[in-house]
């Protein structure tokens, strides 16, 4: 069996050494060299070229290497061909140690003490307890689970929002467009973990910032397209959003005049937030393959209808 890889040269190194040691048997190969294309049953990606299926007449699976497929443009890939997106640990880690991070910055209202640090301003502001202050999680996924988990131990108030409603421990849940308000009128910070689809395009608008509690916090950690990006500047110009931290970007990198990057209210991070880690994805992928060929389901398998 073929599996050809087109991801960064770097990582390809890391990726051909554990197939070497560990799954020998398997032929991998790294893009542009994909030798026979006729051999390539599976192929693994960020974002696959448009023509995968017709250059690759034997392809059975397409694993992303990223825990979304939203870049994928999934009616291009005839029905037979798996989609898999990737439940690599490590990418569950590097989302627990961000939003730990971002979720206490913003608690501790940090951005307005380095905002004091540059003006030379010695002064405290009055402390909240973690059990007032009300977290709302925006997708109930892997991620958002993962999210929730490291924010119970801190004691803060927990809302969760999903397409569906979902029923978890500790976690006051909301389901669906109509609960969405709701959900929203609740949230101090607001933490975006949502898979991008045509429904939650854009989610992050003026009306989702005007469901807000004044002065509420934002965290986008689910794609840039989440994000309506004038929005977010009125509304923290306003005074409606208190501050915002964002990981994802319409466009990445933004431009050098991109207001973000000066904004007093608004952090950014270069999409770091959690990302794919062969020595931690490699035996998810592995396993995968493995079940594949034994004719089983695949871990993390994409339901077409659905976007994720």
């Amino acid at each position: 069996m073929t599996l050809l890889f087109k991801v960064a040269d770097e990582r390809a190194h890391v990726w051909k050494a554990l197939f070497a040691e560990h799954a020998p048997d398997i032929d991998v190969r790294f893009w542009p060299d994909i030798g026979d294309p006729a051999q390539v049953r599976y192929f693994a990606a960020w974002q696959p070229p448009a023509d995968l299926h017709e250059r690759f007449p034997n392809l059975e699976v397409v694993f992303a290497t990223s825990a979304g497929v939203d870049q994928f443009n999934l009616e291009q890939l005839p029905q037979h061909i798996a989609v898999v997106r990737m439940l690599d640990p490590g990418i569950a880690q590097g989302i627990a140690e961000y939003v730990g991070f971002s979720v206490l910055s913003l608690h501790r209202d940090i951005p307005d003490y380095l905002q004091q640090q540059q003006n030379h301003v010695w002064q405290t502001n009055a402390l909240t307890a973690a059990s007032k202050r009300r977290v709302g999680v925006m997708g109930l996924g892997n991620l958002g689970l993962t999210a929730l988990d490291v924010l119970r131990p801190f004691g803060f108030a927990l809302s969760g929002w999903s397409r569906t409603l979902k029923n978890l421990p500790g976690v006051t849940c909301y389901g669906g467009a109509e609960q969405l308000p709701e959900f929203l009128g609740q949230c101090d910070i607001l933490l975006c973990l949502l898979p991008l689809t045509p429904e939650t395009t854009g989610i992050l608008n003026a009306d989702t910032f005007a469901a807000l509690p004044k002065g509420a916090k934002l965290i986008n950690l689910g794609r840039g397209g989440h994000l309506v990006e004038a929005d977010l500047l009125a509304a923290v110009d306003s005074g409606q959003i208190g501050h915002a931290i964002v990981d994802v970007l319409n466009e990445e990198p933004p431009t050098q005049d991109h207001p973000f990057w000066s904004h007093p209210k608004i952090w950014v991070t270069p999409h770091v937030g959690a990302m794919t880690d062969p020595r931690t994805a490699f035996e998810v992928l592995l396993g995968n393959v493995r079940r594949h060929e034994r004719g089983e389901d695949m871990v993390g398998a994409v339901a077409r209808g659905a976007g994720y």
